[in-house]
């Protein structure tokens, strides 16, 4: 499923407002407007899911430099995010610790 990610929104922007604007082009089945987790404030950004990629290509293009509340959104398809660390536990960074150890010790010479 297409998600769509859209930038630069006003922080007083409604996922509804957000939602009606993309259903000129399709179908949407999502809408997620994101806020810090600290203060519950809107961040300026959301994810719109569409069910058809058609309708998602469709949309990110009539949408590409319209404007929401005198802003200029930034409109494109989303990118997934890295894949978190694999260190994670203490044995995986005492093995990262001993093998950095043992590169300066052979660089060194010892």
């Amino acid at each position: 499923m297409p998600q769509i990610f859209v930038g630069n929104l006003p922080f007083d922007a409604s996922e509804a407002e957000l939602r009606r604007r993309f259903e000129c082009y399709g179908r949407v089945s999502s809408v997620r407007m994101v806020a810090d987790a600290a203060t519950s404030r809107p961040r300026g950004f959301a994810f719109v899911n569409m069910p058809s990629m058609d309708d998602a290509d469709e949309a990110v293009t009539r949408l590409a430099g319209s404007s929401m509340g005198g802003r200029l959104l930034t409109i494109n398809e989303s990118r997934s995010s890295p894949s978190p660390s694999t260190a994670s536990s203490d044995g995986d960074r005492k093995s990262t610790r001993d093998s950095i150890l043992q590169m300066f010790e052979t660089l060194r010479g010892e």
